[in-house]
């Protein structure tokens, strides 16, 4: 996330997944995601080959779910794109249910469809975009 260090960021990440996992996967009243459509991917790390899991905002796209690798507007790609990337086959938590998924990066016009599913429902993504000069990949994470 952009503006914490790397070791704020895992602290964030690991509360918000047990707040998550112990709350069946709501976010309550008081916690600064409340309200926020998160999921949970659990990943396979690109370099490390560990399993690693990140909360992530999302948009439903029917059966699917749309995830923006904004950084919260950093210049620098997040790491779980990478691994994204590199080893595609992935666990989603959403809500209370778990379930093998396959996460795929948007390209062209699918891209636009998506940027315009994820901003619409959370405007915020644009500001992020508009904040930095990369283009800000997005992948739609399909059930299997």
């Amino acid at each position: 996330m952009h503006g914490l260090t790397r070791e704020q960021t895992l602290d964030f990440n690991a509360s918000v997944i047990e707040t998550f996992r112990s709350n069946g996967g709501e976010m309550p009243e008081g916690h600064p995601l409340h309200g926020n459509p998160t999921l949970l991917v659990t990943m396979t790390g690109a370099q490390s080959g560990r399993t690693l899991t990140s909360p992530l905002s999302c948009t439903p796209d029917g059966d699917a779910f749309i995830v923006m690798a904004s950084a919260a507007g950093s210049p620098t790609l997040p790491g779980w794109a990478h691994n994204l990337r590199a080893h595609p086959e992935i666990t989603l938590e959403v809500g209370a249910k778990t379930f093998p998924a396959r996460a795929v990066e948007t390209i062209g016009p699918d891209r636009d469809r998506a940027f315009e599913l994820m901003t619409t429902s959370l405007p915020r993504f644009a500001v992020y975009q508009a904040s930095v000069e990369r283009l800000i990949p997005l992948f739609r994470l399909h059930p299997r």
